[in-house]
């Protein structure tokens, strides 16, 4: 019974039901299996000997595993760093509206639609400097680019291509939120005679700042679980130079069949992961409320 003395029909969770089980056998299931694999020694399908915590101490002292966090946290820190500025120039200069706002919303989507391994065999031909034209146009201009055998150039070589497939996300969303504002914003800044950046500074940046939490989210976590792209890419190297956390994981399940180790490892950067997103969420969320309380005051 409710407030008004009315009853309540409950059945409505039986809709809700759906969603819970596929959850459970997608999610909470396998989270329970990875659990009891970091707490086991599997010996073989019949033989486990439960370690407790040994696994998860064995993975924190890995100096392999802290090289690929740190290479992991700075490529996350220059995608966002690059994209999400790039993202918002390109949705302001995008049409607003009529057909040319049509066209180049599908254009500028058109990455988007490309495969992950698809993406990461475009740019193996691409940045190749007997077949490919980056490649063939860098060497043109002096420059002795080879992403195969130069660490540097590796890097910057998945940055590049992460920024290519991912940059139009960005865009889109920021494009939303730009379509989003009322006009009457805009004529009350035509009025007091607004600079275009001042425009952009106190109504559009103010504005977008809950598709600008939702793009630095997605765009976080995504590129930090980055997989397949450097691997068809590079394969992880030249040497360690583009082995992500993801990869270092995946050698460790499927190439070693280190299932305790792995399962611990998979939790841990579950926890980083929700971590770290938590803290870009609180400070998305800060960002710009401080100069607003201090003009209140």
């Amino acid at each position: 019974m409710n407030g008004n003395n009315k009853p309540l029909n409950q059945k409505a969770w039986w809709l809700v039901l759906p969603v819970l089980l596929c959850v459970a056998f997608s999610a909470i299931v396998p989270l329970m299996t990875v659990v009891n694999y970091s707490v086991q020694d599997i010996i073989s399908p019949e033989r486990r000997v439960f370690v407790g915590t040994e696994w998860f101490a064995s993975v924190m002292r890995d100096d392999e595993l802290h090289a690929a966090l740190w290479r992991q946290l700075g490529f996350s820190l220059a995608v966002l760093l690059v994209e999400i500025p790039l993202g918002i120039m390109l949705a302001l200069s995008m049409p607003a509206t009529g057909w040319k706002a049509s066209a180049v919303l599908v254009i500028v989507a058109l990455s988007l639609l490309i495969p992950w391994n698809v993406v990461g065999t475009i740019w193996q031909i691409f940045g190749r400097a007997d077949i490919g034209l980056f490649g063939y146009a860098l060497q043109k201009l002096g420059i002795d680019y080879n992403y195969t055998g130069n660490a540097r150039h590796a890097w910057l070589t998945v940055l590049l291509m992460d920024v290519w497939h991912w940059t139009p996300l960005v865009a889109l969303l920021c494009f939303a939120g730009l379509r989003a504002i009322p006009d009457a914003y805009y004529q009350a800044a035509r009025i007091d005679g607004a600079s275009k950046f001042a425009v952009f500074r106190y109504i559009q940046l103010p504005k977008m700042r809950g598709v600008l939490v939702i793009a630095v989210l997605l765009r976080f976590m995504d590129s930090f679980m980055i997989y397949t792209e450097p691997f068809v890419l590079t394969g992880g190297g030249p040497g360690n130079a583009t082995t992500f956390l993801s990869q270092y994981l995946t050698q460790k399940a499927v190439g070693q069949f280190d299932l305790g180790p792995a399962a611990a490892f998979s939790l841990i950067y579950f926890l980083i992961i929700l971590l770290l997103c938590f803290v870009l969420y609180n400070w998305m969320l800060r960002v710009g409320t401080q100069d607003l309380e201090g003009e209140e005051k």
